[in-house]
């Protein structure tokens, strides 16, 4: 379970140009939810998801993870709770690096100061069984540079690594933020992506926060949805609630 008791974050605090990027937030997101967060640019939907993987520091508040205060901690402490896929794919993978490389340093991301490659024939093994599970015949290309894959391929990869079991034993991210991950995709490349994101979430059995542009996504994936405005949640619709409405309805909610 996820908690927030009322956060507050406000850039450029005691200037003339001060920004409540949060206000005051409090929200409470059970286990294996998926949470689709929507609302226009500047509307805190970054912000929120920043200070929960830990990239941004609220000003006021606390955030809680199954009881455990989580506020201060640094986002490479939270990785193994949580884990997190930007808008872009070459943000998430090392391009010069093969997909094997890759998956490895995956495997340390809770390691702040060491480094060990280890990518040898049982990481081999665990690796290309976790990309089958993709259905996209990557298994086979391990030893090839992850910049010569295409947008949409890096991207499942990517979902794949954000969940992977740390190496040094603690438990496998059971949070997945989602950074409006298809928003440098092609249309075809981005309805892969979320095909595979629901595949992977189901089989990790992920929490998920999903923040989107598109309204359509948000209906389709999300079994809640919030709407966000300068900083404030101004709805916050179960999936009982959001099942009947219709995209003009929810545009209404930008005016």
């Amino acid at each position: 379970m996820i908690e927030l008791r009322n956060i507050s974050k406000t850039y450029l605090r005691n200037t003339a140009n001060a920004v409540n990027a949060l206000q005051n937030i409090s929200l409470t997101i059970p286990e294996n939810s998926f949470v689709v967060v929507i609302g226009s640019n500047g509307s805190g939907k970054s912000t929120l998801l920043n200070a929960l993987a830990g990239t941004v520091r609220v000003d006021e508040g606390n955030i809680l993870i199954r009881g455990k205060d989580i506020t201060s901690l640094k986002d490479y402490r939270r990785s193994k709770w949580v884990a997190r896929i930007f808008q872009n794919p070459l943000m998430g993978t090392s391009p010069e690096l093969t997909v094997l490389e890759n998956f490895r340093l995956a495997s340390l991301r809770t390691e702040s100061k060491k480094f060990h490659i280890g990518t040898g024939e049982k990481f081999r093994k665990s690796v290309k069984e976790k990309i089958l599970m993709l259905d996209l015949g990557l298994e086979n290309k391990l030893d090839q540079p992850m910049g010569t894959l295409s947008g949409g391929q890096r991207q499942a990869l990517t979902l794949l690594m954000a969940v992977m079991p740390a190496d040094n034993g603690l438990d496998e991210p059971r949070i997945l933020l989602m950074d409006e991950p298809t928003a440098a995709l092609d249309p075809r490349a981005a309805e892969l992506v979320l095909k595979m994101a629901e595949k992977i979430i189901r089989g990790y059995n992920l929490t998920v926060v999903f923040v989107t542009h598109q309204i359509k996504d948000a209906l389709h994936y999300g079994n809640r949805i919030i709407c966000m405005d300068q900083g404030k949640i101004v709805q916050d619709l179960e999936q009982e609630r959001k099942s009947g409405l219709t995209l003009n309805e929810v545009y209404q909610w930008f005016e």
